[in-house]
């Protein structure tokens, strides 16, 4: 995410032309949805606002009513899309709290089954992704779209 400098995410948010290429699922005027590049799971995204900060107190609520919403959205197209009734939704907040871009917040989302984990994890320290990544974005952004016009 660093290797041209700069904010990856502001990169992002900067280039909307560039959306299949860097797999965002949504944009509005407040924030993105998009692809986590090193998931944890097949499906795994996250919601990320515009604004530049790594502060969650310096967004304002507004923003982040905005981005809890979608959050709620993007949880059932999860567990529409991969058939799973459980999911986690998280921020790691600063490079202590294990936030991989810490300059810049974001929610992730990711569709969990049981035992999605296996010793791979634990004694390789790697993780096993055995699916197509392109596939896995049109079924996550099919349905996250869909459920946005449902709750409209």
């Amino acid at each position: 995410g660093k290797e041209k400098g700069g904010c990856v995410f502001c990169e992002i948010s900067k280039t909307p032309e560039l959306d299949a290429k860097h797999h965002v699922l949504y944009r509005d005027d407040i924030c993105f949805a998009v692809m986590n590049k090193y998931p944890y799971t097949p499906g795994h995204f996250m919601i990320i606002p515009h604004q530049h900060t790594d502060s969650l107190e310096d967004l304002p609520s507004e923003h982040w009513i905005h981005i809890a919403s979608l959050a709620q959205r993007g949880v059932a197209a999860l567990k529409k899309a991969f058939n799973t009734n459980s999911v986690n939704i998280g921020m790691n907040l600063g490079e202590a709290a294990g936030a991989g871009i810490a300059e810049h917040i974001h929610l992730h989302l990711l569709p969990r089954w049981h035992k999605d984990c296996n010793f791979i994890t634990a004694i390789g320290d790697a993780r096993v992704y055995s699916v197509d990544f392109e596939e896995i974005y049109e079924k996550v952004k099919a349905a996250f779209l869909e459920n946005l016009k449902q709750n409209i």
